[in-house]
């Protein structure tokens, strides 16, 4: 019936209602579709302890992994993956004791995100899907108060796997206490730019006005990580 009334007004170039239409299409496949995808109660045994599922503590964070694949394989184009969440040292946010923090959290994520990659590649799915690891920012060399870190933009890392991307080497490096990023020095922009190339997108295309600019993705400019590509 929405459909119907929707349709009863449609003009042939209302480029914004078809997409309204397209839209609650889509929610409706999401629906009847997403309780089979998201159930892993068909999982082999073997899977499940590959993502460290059912074990501590590395149970909740192995579930999230799983999921992805299951949305990758089921063609979601985006999937994100959070790690964390919720108040204090929930989250990877070390201002008061960063080896506790830091410690704790990789422990939670290290096997789920190897099984992830390892799942990805098995099933013939890594060479196609794009896997990128970080956050936006790092943490400082300094302590603060006393066994915690603060947060740091001048020298951190970030990693990719997958979509067609040359593993197993660095690229750049940090002064001798991490402080600044002093060789091959990338920035968000160039992350951002090499993402959309490995996906087949040129930043230059997808610009459009805005406030009487020209913005895009990348904003000003971005260049490619060629090392890695």
């Amino acid at each position: 019936m929405i459909r119907g009334l929707n349709e009863s007004t449609l003009a042939p170039d209302d480029e914004e209602f078809n997409a309204r239409i397209n839209a609650y299409d889509v929610a409706f496949r999401m629906q009847t579709e997403a309780p089979e995808i998201l159930d892993i109660s068909r999982e082999s045994e073997e899977t499940r302890e590959l993502y460290g599922i059912g074990q501590e503590p590395t149970h909740d964070y192995g579930r999230r992994c799983l999921l992805a694949r299951k949305l990758v394989e089921n063609g979601v184009r985006f999937v994100c993956v959070v790690s964390g969440g919720g108040a204090g040292n929930m989250q990877w946010d070390a201002h008061g004791d960063i080896e506790e923090n830091h410690l704790r959290k990789a422990s939670e994520t290290d096997k789920p995100m190897a099984g992830l990659l390892r799942d990805l590649k098995r099933r013939g799915l890594l060479d196609s899907t794009l896997v990128v690891w970080g956050g936006e920012f790092g943490r400082s060399p300094e302590a603060q108060s006393g066994k915690g870190r603060d947060h740091h933009n001048l020298g951190f890392s970030m990693w990719m796997a997958g979509g067609g991307i040359k593993g197993g080497q660095v690229v750049g490096a940090t002064d001798a206490i991490g402080l600044h990023a002093i060789d091959s020095r990338y920035h968000f922009r160039d992350i951002h730019t090499t993402i959309l190339h490995q996906l087949g997108l040129d930043q230059h295309q997808l610009t459009y006005p805005h406030l009487g600019r020209d913005e895009r993705l990348t904003f000003v400019e971005g260049k490619l990580i060629r090392e890695i590509v």
